[in-house]
C-alpha cells in the first residue's frame, strides 16, 4: 500500500499533522508513506522512521516559468508511484491540485471553503466546530478510512545523533529555559522589551537558570536585545540551529516561554512544559495541544481577530498590555 500525505507548511502545521502519519503507520505497518513538503522544512522529516520518503515542494523555485519543467517531472514522479490513498491536510487550491494530479485511487481532504479545494476530493471531512483544534481536525480524516485514533505513539521520536551534536556544540548541565520571541505575524510577537524585562527578573530571582533564545536568522536582533538583560546567562541561538537541533533543544529545556509559533507546537508534541502568549489567534483552534491551561491571553473585544495585521484603536494591545509582571506571576510555580 502506498500513501501520500500533503501538508507542505508551515512548521507548526506540519508538526500538528504528524499524529496522522503515526497512526497510519501503526494501522498499516507495511505501508509506504510519502510526505509532500516545502523544501525548507524537508530536513524536519527526512529520515523519519515512519516515512518512505519526502517529496520536496519547491514553492519559490517553481514560481518562475523557467522551472516549470522541473515541477512537471515531480508531478510525473508522483503519478508513477500509483498511490492507493492521497490525503490533503493543507486544503488550499495549490495542494488540492497537486493531490489530484498525483492520481491516487482515493483522495481525501479537509472541508475548507476557501479556494475551493474540496471540489478536488473524493471525500471532504468537515471541521466539527469553529473551535475544533487543528490536530483533532487533521485526525478526523482517519475514521472514514477505518483507522482508529489513539495516542499510543511518540509524536516526535528522539534523534540521538542530533541530541549528541547539540550537547557537543553547547555543553553543560544548566537548567535551561527556552525563549521564542519571533513569530511569522508581527502582531503575534510579545514585545521584545517585555521579554527583556522578564529575563532580567528571572535571572535576578533564579540566578542558576540559563536562557536559550531560539529563532531563525531574522530573529537574531530580537535575541540580542533580550540577551542584554542578563548576558552571562543568555545564549542567543537565533539562526544558529538546524530544525532538528531546535527540536532537540526543546527536548533538553525545562520550560519554553513562547509566542504562537512553530516551536510552541514542537514543545507541545514533546510534552515539554511551556507558557504560550496569545494575542490575535485562537488557542482553542491552534494553541499548544494538550496544554490549553498554559496559555496566557487578555480578554479584549478585538481578540482573537485571526488577522495578520492589527486594526485596533490601540495597536497590538492584546500582547502589549500583557505585562512581564503577569507572566512572571504565572511562572513562579516552576521555580518553587
Amino acid at each position: 500500500m502506498k500513501i501520500l500525505l500533503l501538508k507542505p507548511s508551515s512548521l507548526g502545521d506540519v508538526i500538528q499533522a504528524l499524529p496522522v502519519l503515526r497512526l497510519l503507520k501503526l494501522h498499516w505497518p507495511q505501508a509506504q508513506i510519502f510526505w509532500w513538503l516545502e523544501a525548507g522544512l524537508a530536513p524536519l522529516l527526512e529520515g523519519d522512521p515512519d516515512l518512505a520518503g519526502v517529496v520536496r515542494f519547491e514553492r519559490k523555485r517553481w514560481g518562475h516559468p523557467r522551472h516549470w519543467p522541473e515541477m512537471g517531472r515531480s508531478i510525473r514522479g508522483l503519478r508513477a508511484q500509483h498511490f492507493d490513498l492521497v490525503i490533503d491536510l493543507q486544503c488550499l487550491a495549490r495542494s488540492a491540485i497537486f493531490a489530484w494530479l498525483a492520481n491516487g485511487q482515493k483522495l481525501i481532504g479537509l472541508d475548507e471553503v476557501r479556494e475551493g479545494a474540496r471540489g478536488f476530493y473524493d471525500l471532504a471531512v468537515p471541521r466539527q466546530s469553529f473551535h475544533t483544534h487543528a490536530v483533532d481536525w487533521y485526525l478526523s480524516v482517519l475514521p472514514p478510512l477505518g483507522v482508529p485514533v489513539h495516542w499510543r505513539f511518540e509524536w516526535l521520536p528522539p534523534r540521538p545523533a542530533i541530541a549528541a551534536e547539540v550537547r557537543r556544540k553547547w555543553p553543560g548541565t544548566a537548567r535551561w529555559i527556552a525563549l521564542q520571541p519571533g513569530a511569522r505575524w508581527p502582531n503575534k510577537r510579545w514585545p521584545v522589551a517585555h521579554f527583556r524585562s522578564l529575563v532580567g527578573a528571572l535571572a535576578r530571582d533564579w540566578p542558576q537558570a540559563r536562557f536559550a533564545i531560539l529563532g531563525d536568522q531574522g530573529d537574531h536582533p530580537l535575541g540580542h536585545a533580550i540577551a542584554e538583560a542578563a548576558p552571562p546567562q543568555c545564549l542567543n541561538l537565533c539562526g544558529q540551529t538546524t530544525l532538528l537541533e531546535m527540536v532537540e533543544w526543546l527536548r533538553r529545556c525545562d520550560l519554553l516561554i513562547t509566542n504562537d509559533t512553530g516551536p510552541m507546537h514542537a514543545a507541545a508534541a514533546l510534552g515539554r512544559p511551556l507558557l504560550a502568549l496569545f494575542g490575535p489567534t485562537e488557542p482553542r483552534r491552534t494553541g499548544p495541544y494538550g496544554q490549553a491551561h498554559q496559555v496566557l491571553r487578555l480578554d479584549l473585544p478585538c481578540s482573537p481577530c485571526l488577522k495578520p495585521r492589527c486594526h485596533y484603536v490601540r495597536p497590538e494591545e492584546c500582547l502589549r498590555a500583557l505585562s512581564p509582571a503577569q507572566v512572571l506571576a504565572h511562572l513562579r510555580p516552576y521555580f518553587v
